[in-house]
């Protein structure tokens, strides 16, 4: 994984660079998260490697609709190279990348049951007083969590599930 990461890191940095250059990062974003997930689709990456598989019918593949020429350009070059397979950690890293010139935080909240719209708001300006940047907030449901929720944002988890508070009870009563 290491290894791949650290292939993928300056693919990551030029694409970060040509597309701060041009303005266009979400829209990158969005055309790497597209590539990365068609890329690690099993049936995908077994077809990836045929060498009957064109570079042209690659970058058709892999490229969302409406993507940019360089976009094209970029995955015809990941074809050259045969590095399609780092598409997802360069997709990754390309995020950290951005969110960090973004000045924003990416925050996965897991809950129980589906939050309203409110509460997502107040986790959200909550999130940003705490860590003084703008938040983008990912939500996932998991019935086993039983009530409450947990928050993973990056290196921070805040865990306040009624299965985390019945754990460390349990942990707490074990000793």
């Amino acid at each position: 994984m290491s290894q791949a990461l650290t292939l993928a890191r300056p693919y990551a940095r030029a694409t970060f660079a040509i597309a701060r250059e041009a303005g266009a990062l979400p829209a990158w974003s969005s055309a790497l998260a597209f590539a990365a997930r068609v890329a690690a689709d099993p049936q995908i990456a077994g077809l990836l490697g045929n060498p009957k598989l064109t570079r042209t019918d690659t970058v058709t593949l892999l490229a969302p609709e409406g993507a940019s020429d360089v976009f094209g350009d970029f995955l015809a070059l990941l074809f050259d190279n045969r590095r399609l397979p780092l598409l997802p950690e360069i997709a990754g890293l390309f995020d950290e990348l951005r969110f960090e010139a973004e000045r924003t935080v990416k925050a996965r909240v897991t809950s129980a049951v589906v939050l309203p719209a409110a509460e997502l708001e107040t986790i959200k300006n909550a999130l940003k007083r705490r860590f003084g940047r703008e938040v983008e907030v990912e939500t996932a449901v998991d019935a086993s969590l039983i009530g409450g929720a947990v928050i993973d944002a990056g290196d921070i988890v805040i865990d306040g599930s009624l299965k985390g508070k019945l754990g460390r009870l349990q942990a707490a009563l074990a000793h």
